[in-house]
């Protein structure tokens, strides 16, 4: 059960200290804007936008020139894996703030969402540097993983001449997770009373519910726009291509290969299994998929590699395509 009175009071009181600190540490890149990453994170999310890519149409746009995507603009500043291999930086605010949470029982941790601000686009040569304020802390929150409280961070870009040059605030949630619940309100072994933990549920709406439904089938469907013929994923109302509203789908052979690919190691969100290894699948029909790869050493996880999905049941209440690699 989540801390109450006299306690919660006195936690909550030292979670009023960290709203509005700097969390104490400059975030910098490690290399200049070039246009290697670029062309690689492009690759990587499919753009192929020519004024990322193209010199000379570039050159011939308002901007001159390859600028970045802005949806890059945190790739430029991410620590990689030491991130989570690296010892804590005794000046790092954040760090401590959740050291605080973890030792009052909310050691739980999850990404909600996220909102980016661009003011200008990232140039070749350009550097970029950010820093972080804790802007607020909820007041505790009863979540479908568990009791909580949300925290929301800003950080802000500046370029190598100080100027703003966009925004990022972020918000996850610290939660005392269903077992960890269990085991302090005394009502036994925690498996027994809330069961395993569960993978978190997609949100289902008008636009998404019927992928879920034929994937309960077991079967991978992509959807097709009904006037041009172009497939998409994740479904959506309307073609990028013709801004058609008609659409159907067709039924995927689950063949693809590998073209990106993430291996994650913390946090440890309760219901899946780590090392979780990420994959952006470039399916045979054409179209681009993001799953888990399984029954693999993630060392042995490469790009180009040859994979197949299968739909399977991940716990109780889901569904999902996994992909499994193909033996040469």
């Amino acid at each position: 059960m989540a801390i109450s009175g006299k306690e919660r009071d006195v936690f909550e009181k030292k979670l009023e200290a960290y709203v509005g600190l700097d969390i104490g540490i400059e975030d910098q890149s490690r290399n200049a804007i070039n246009e290697a990453m670029i062309r690689q994170w492009c690759e990587a999310m499919g753009d192929e936008n020519p004024i990322y890519l193209d010199a000379e149409r570039a050159g011939g746009s308002a901007h001159g020139g390859i600028v970045a995507p802005p949806a890059m603009l945190q790739a430029w500043i991410l620590g990689g894996v030491a991130m989570a291999a690296g010892e804590d930086d005794p000046a790092d605010k954040q760090r401590e703030l959740h050291r605080l949470f973890d030792g009052h029982g909310f050691t739980g941790v999850v990404a909600t969402n996220t909102e980016q601000e661009y003011l200008r686009y990232l140039k070749p040569g350009d550097t970029v540097r950010a820093r972080t304020v804790i802007e607020s802390i909820s007041e505790q929150k009863a979540t479908g993983l568990g009791i909580g409280y949300f925290i929301n961070t800003r950080t802000v870009f500046k370029d190598q001449n100080d100027d703003e040059v966009g925004s990022l605030t972020f918000r996850v949630l610290k939660f005392e997770g269903a077992e960890v619940s269990a085991e302090a309100s005394g009502e036994g072994d925690p498996a027994s009373v809330a069961g395993p933990p569960q993978r978190i549920k997609p949100a289902l709406a008008h636009d998404n519910a019927w992928w879920w439904d034929v994937v309960e089938t077991g079967e991978l469907p992509i959807q097709r726009c009904g006037q041009c013929g172009v497939l998409r994923h994740p479904p959506r109302p309307m073609c990028g291509e013709c801004q058609s509203t008609d659409w159907d789908f067709i039924r995927s052979t689950g063949e693809g290969e590998v073209v990106s690919f993430v291996v994650i190691h913390y946090p440890e969100v309760p219901g899946y299994t780590y090392p979780l290894v990420v994959a952006v699948v470039e399916l045979s029909e054409g179209t681009r998929f993001v799953g888990n790869v399984v029954d693999v050493d993630p060392r042995e996880v490469s790009i180009g590699m040859p994979v197949q999905a299968s739909i399977e049941r991940v716990d109780d209440e889901l569904k999902l395509p996994v992909f499994r690699p193909i033996a040469a």
